[in-house]
């Protein structure tokens, strides 16, 4: 790589990467273990870059230069000393700016940018036969055809990602001087004797500023945290799987992405690694793609198994006849005689950790609960039959906001009596009532939470729009342009 590449404000990368590698398809290939990868296209860059060179050209402004001083002698005037201080760059306007990106590298560059500067100059001079002559004032600087770039190079190293300055430089092609006051030579003077100083400073100061901003980002990426607390139980293994992917359209990262109980322990050793997708964004192709492997939710539900958070009473439910004991006198005799007309509640205790899969078409579960009979006798609860049951549900992922949602519907169901205190139970006559059981009382607890969704995992100051999200085998993917909130407001 040539060390002079255009670019714009140094900024701007600071800003640029940060976005870029937030773990958020165009086209998408998993392996390796990485459970969520996240694709910014070609649309992604060019929306991300527009962006932020907006906002990046007044993150450094005012940018200061250091003073410069010289020493020219002047035809029938003899030696000056001129001077130049508080050198400030206030404006940038920007002309074209891009980004690529290479086999490893990632290049940022703008050209025929101009910049406005301010500064103030001094001059003195004399001799044995004159005393000494000086004056000050103002000027302003016109910095024309400024062009500045970088390239930077993204290493996964230990689960995070290495920021690597690889070649940065800058380059002023023209500036004009416009002097208040002064004498009328001074015009020329300054400008033949400090029109390349001031390129020289202008180029030095952005190059500069790249550099720190790279050391400062790159420091900021070693610090991230490896797991990102999701709930008082769960967190989730953010740890980048390999280095970003760069394409000539596209930059894709991968992470772990499964969730982990909060005291660290990991799942990693439930789940196969190198599911493979080839699945993509349909055309126009979108700013970014987000896929999600099915052992992600799964994971999750597992950590919550592990903590024992899947179990409910039901003491509520729109047919209220389900929770007395006259309501089942039909169904169990036995119960109404033992106990006629009083309250119940449904403990649902879930058994094993549920089974997750996504198809072509929805995402699929199997959950297996424990059902246990409770009857409320005065102040005392007196379990009298538990029911075992296999329950197969479906679910269509969507988008709500900058969340991914759902809706769990019930497909079927079996049922047995792990055991009784109240006598035998038909349990072909039982199924109409688990039905609704399960239909009015369990789901609505479940889907009430599935509603709200959670948060994926986009650029922070962006929203989702014109999502668009579908199942394919094994994988949710959620393609979709973005507005910045600023902007949505």
């Amino acid at each position: 790589m040539g060390c002079f590449i255009k670019f714009s404000s140094p900024a701007i990368l600071f800003m640029f990467l940060s976005l870029l590698l937030i773990p958020t398809s165009a086209h998408v290939q998993v392996n390796e273990g990485g459970y969520i990868s996240a694709v910014i296209s070609k649309k992604g860059l060019d929306f991300f870059k527009n962006y932020l060179i907006n906002k990046a050209t007044s993150s450094i402004i005012p940018l200061e230069l250091p003073d410069i001083e010289k020493s020219k002698k002047i035809p029938l005037i003899g030696k000056v000393h001129m001077a130049l201080s508080n050198i400030i760059i206030y404006s940038v306007e920007i002309d074209s700016s891009y980004v690529e990106t290479g086999d490893t590298d990632l290049l940022l560059a703008v050209s025929g940018a101009t910049a406005d500067c301010g500064m103030n100059w001094e001059y003195s001079y004399g001799s044995w036969l004159l005393p000494t002559i000086s004056d000050s004032g103002a000027a302003t600087v016109l910095v024309e055809g400024l062009e500045m770039g970088l390239t930077v190079s993204l290493k996964e190293q230990g689960g995070i990602v290495k920021v690597i300055l690889v070649d940065c430089g800058s380059h002023v092609r023209d500036i004009s001087i416009k002097v208040d006051g002064g004498a009328s030579w001074l015009y020329q003077a300054l400008f033949e004797a400090f029109e390349g100083k001031i390129k020289s400073a202008v180029e030095s100061a952005v190059t500069k500023k790249i550099s720190e901003l790279i050391t400062k980002l790159d420091s900021i990426f070693q610090s991230l945290p490896k797991q990102i607390p999701v709930s008082d139980i769960a967190s989730m293994n953010t740890s980048f799987m390999r280095s970003p992917v760069l394409s000539d359209s596209s930059v894709e990262v991968e992470i772990n992405g499964l969730f982990t109980a909060s005291s660290g322990t990991s799942m990693l050793n439930y789940y196969h690694k190198g599911y493979e997708s080839s699945a993509s964004c349909s055309s126009p192709a979108k700013m970014i793609g987000i896929q999600l492997n099915e052992n992600v939710f799964s994971s999750g539900a597992l950590v919550y198994f592990n903590a024992n958070r899947l179990h409910w009473i039901i003491d509520d439910i729109p047919e209220k006849s389900v929770l007395n004991t006259s309501g089942w006198r039909h169904i169990i005799p036995q119960l109404y005689t033992r106990y006629p007309n009083d309250g119940m509640n449904l403990y649902i205790s879930v058994t094993s950790p549920p089974k997750i899969h996504v198809s072509e078409h929805d995402i699929g579960g199997t959950i297996d609960l424990d059902m246990t009979i409770n009857v409320l006798d005065s102040s005392e609860v007196i379990p009298v039959a538990c029911i075992s049951l296999v329950i197969n549900t479906s679910c269509f992922p969507e988008i709500k906001g900058d969340n991914l949602a759902g809706v769990i519907r019930l497909n079927d169901f079996k049922a047995s009596l792990t055991w009784s205190r109240i006598g035998n139970l038909n349990m072909h006559i039982f199924q109409s009532m688990m039905s609704t059981i399960l239909k009015t009382g369990f789901l609505p607890y479940i889907n009430a939470h599935l509603r709200r969704g959670f948060p994926l995992p986009l650029p922070s100051g962006f929203t989702l729009e014109n999502a668009e999200i579908f199942c394919t085998n094994s994988w949710v993917v959620v393609c979709s342009d973005l507005a910045a909130l600023s902007l949505t407001k």
